[in-house]
């Protein structure tokens, strides 16, 4: 079903729900910084030999610093709310369900983080509060939610397939371009910037099938991982902390 102003509206006010949860509470909103920071050094980990790849390197790092990072995307967000209507109205249905997606994946990904943030155990005698492997590794499998994480990686993947599809479609792509003035016109030049760096970034890669696959067999493989793991037996713990940062 294609995706409308409600769909896209009901992902960002869940969004702007855990904002709002962790803005009352310090302890959490520094437990989910260092959840995100460790989850951004441990994307970096996972994917070292495609930040290495002349090909792959801008597609990983996109992903990297759009869907893993640990940035504050409250403006962008918020100004998005504003203009959603705007938002279904100007663009190309294939891009509105590129950015509903987006849009479930942020609001998932957000959720998920509270979640295991309040799992973590925080070392916050430190100037900025971290995690380490084992830490992670705990909070992870205290937090649970297994069908959340197949969903959280298969829109991860999804948006990377719609970027994938529409740099395929010349026109789209044109339309975006020109789409530039009114779409700036209408608040929604910070949208308009991530859709042509997303569209460029893939294009470059000349197909990103392969580098799709891969991050889709990287990220079951690695949560399956997490989840199984037996942390009282020593060979296993050194396994699943082989596959994360600051073991």
């Amino acid at each position: 079903m294609p995706a409308d102003s409600q769909t896209i509206l009901a992902h960002l006010h869940g969004v702007a729900a855990e904002r709002v949860k962790r803005h009352g509470a310090p302890a959490l909103h520094a437990a989910v910084a260092a959840v995100k920071a460790y989850q951004q050094q441990r994307f970096a980990h996972t994917y070292v030999d495609l930040l290495a790849s002349a090909r792959y390197r801008g597609a990983t790092q996109f992903f990297l610093d759009e869907l893993y990072g640990p940035r504050d995307f409250t403006e962008r967000d918020e100004q998005f709310a504003r203009v959603v209507p705007a938002l279904v109205r100007l663009f190309p249905q294939a891009i509105v369900d590129t950015v509903a997606t987006l849009a479930e994946l942020h609001a998932l990904s957000e959720a998920l983080d509270s979640a295991t943030a309040l799992q973590a155990t925080v070392d916050d005698a430190a100037a900025t509060p971290a995690l380490d492997a084992p830490a992670y590794l705990a909070a992870w499998q205290a937090t649970g939610r297994a069908a959340d994480r197949e969903r959280q990686i298969t829109l991860l993947v999804d948006v990377g397939r719609s970027l994938d599809r529409i740099t395929r479609n010349p026109l789209l792509r044109q339309s975006l371009r020109l789409m530039r003035p009114a779409a700036r016109a209408a608040g929604l030049g910070d949208l308009q910037s991530f859709l042509e760096s997303g569209f460029d970034t893939f294009k470059a890669m000349r197909g990103a099938g392969e580098f799709l696959e891969t991050v889709e067999t990287r990220e079951r493989a690695l949560a399956r991982a997490l989840f199984e793991a037996d942390t009282s037996n020593l060979d296993d713990r050194r396994r699943v902390f082989g596959l994360l940062p600051g073991a």
